[in-house]
């Protein structure tokens, strides 16, 4: 085996070892029921708020509130949170109009917050889908470490277009610390005490940030607060972008070019480090068959194998973090499509913004 071969076989080693961090919720006992206000933040979620309010009304630990806050909807968003209210505990609330340094979803969170009554807050997105366990595990982890706790949920794909967020998945997990007092926060499903909220400044202290849920972290660290995080694998599923190729397109590209300088860069040097021999895998098959650049060993066999171990690694790796089928086989398009969102998140940090939902998001 050459030096390249010796090179690519690490970089093989070395995305099993990032993959050994990715800790699931546990699954706790609690010592005591606490007084729990759930908040949902929905922005046009008429299509999919329905399956989290319905998965809220099966939840073992029912919370004492939820509150959907409904941001300025253009469709029936509000109307189809109203109809729920006979099987939960639900208010909808509408906050006043965005404004000026604010982001969508910390206004709209903070307004929920100033509403709500609970000694526990959980942060659900719309777009969540928790199994019946999902309040009992997040609050009693929450009651044995304290401060923030949060769950990235598993990501469920129905069409072809939404394989591709293959990588971005993996990539988005696997550079981040997990596990308890991590520093790291996922905001689609978060939980803390009403008291180390206040304590951290809660959302008006990240006001203007597009990833809320990261910087939140930082506060709730500066003020001597743990931070933990797990990945929600059985427990917590969404199905990210189901708007079309355009949706995912941006939703990818507002996270990476405003989440990309808060990745600890250890982390992501190991990442970056996979991802070439990654790259490098997608790379070598067709041109073996096709007569393109190659170093080192332009065999077939040699180069069918490298592709083939590293189809066999995403498959291992993605089964824990989504829903990915015959994508893992084909691996050269979602890395494509990883080299191409990545290229336009750059150009749109210089540019500035993004629009999302109808709104000029910053990526400053």
């Amino acid at each position: 085996m050459g030096w390249v071969g010796v090179s690519v076989l690490v970089r093989w080693l070395l995305g099993w070892l990032l993959a050994l961090h990715l800790t699931p919720l546990p699954q706790g006992a609690l010592r005591r029921r606490p007084r729990l206000s759930v908040l949902i933040p929905a922005r046009n979620e008429a299509a999919t708020l329905p399956h989290l309010l319905a998965a809220l009304a099966g939840q073992t630990l029912q919370p004492l509130e939820v509150i959907v806050i409904d941001d300025h909807s253009s469709d029936a968003t509000a109307a189809i949170a109203k109809a729920t209210a006979a099987t939960l505990p639900l208010r909808v609330l509408q906050p006043p109009p965005l404004a000026p340094g604010w982001c969508g979803k910390t206004w709209a969170l903070h307004h929920g917050v100033k509403a709500s009554s609970g000694e526990v807050l959980v942060f659900l997105d719309a777009d969540t889908e928790p199994q019946p366990a999902l309040l009992h595990n997040l609050v009693a982890a929450l009651e044995a470490q304290g401060g923030l706790v949060s769950v990235q949920p598993y990501h469920r794909t129905e069409r072809p277009y939404e394989q591709l967020s293959l990588l971005f998945n993996l990539v988005g997990l696997l550079a981040v610390p997990l596990g308890p007092g991590c520093g790291v926060a996922f905001g689609p499903a978060m939980a803390t005490s009403r008291a180390d909220y206040d304590r951290s400044g809660g959302h008006a202290a990240v006001a203007d940030k597009v990833v809320e849920d990261w910087f939140l972290a930082h506060r709730y660290e500066r003020c001597g607060l743990p931070v933990s995080a797990y990945i929600g694998h059985g427990q917590i599923a969404y199905r990210m972008y189901p708007g079309g190729l355009r949706d995912l397109v941006v939703g990818f590209d507002k996270n990476f070019a405003t989440a990309a300088a808060e990745v600890h860069w250890p982390w992501m040097l190991a990442v970056v480090l996979w991802l070439s021999g990654l790259f490098w895998a997608a790379w070598c098959l067709p041109a073996a068959l096709l007569g393109w650049p190659l170093l080192g060993d332009r065999s077939l066999l040699v180069n069918g194998l490298i592709y083939g171990a590293f189809a066999l690694q995403l498959w291992g790796l993605s089964r824990r973090v989504g829903r990915f089928h015959w994508i893992v086989l084909l691996f050269p398009l979602p890395v494509l499509f990883f080299l191409a969102v990545f290229v336009l998140a750059i150009l749109n940090l210089e540019r500035g913004q993004v629009q999302w939902k109808g709104r000029h998001v910053s990526t400053r």
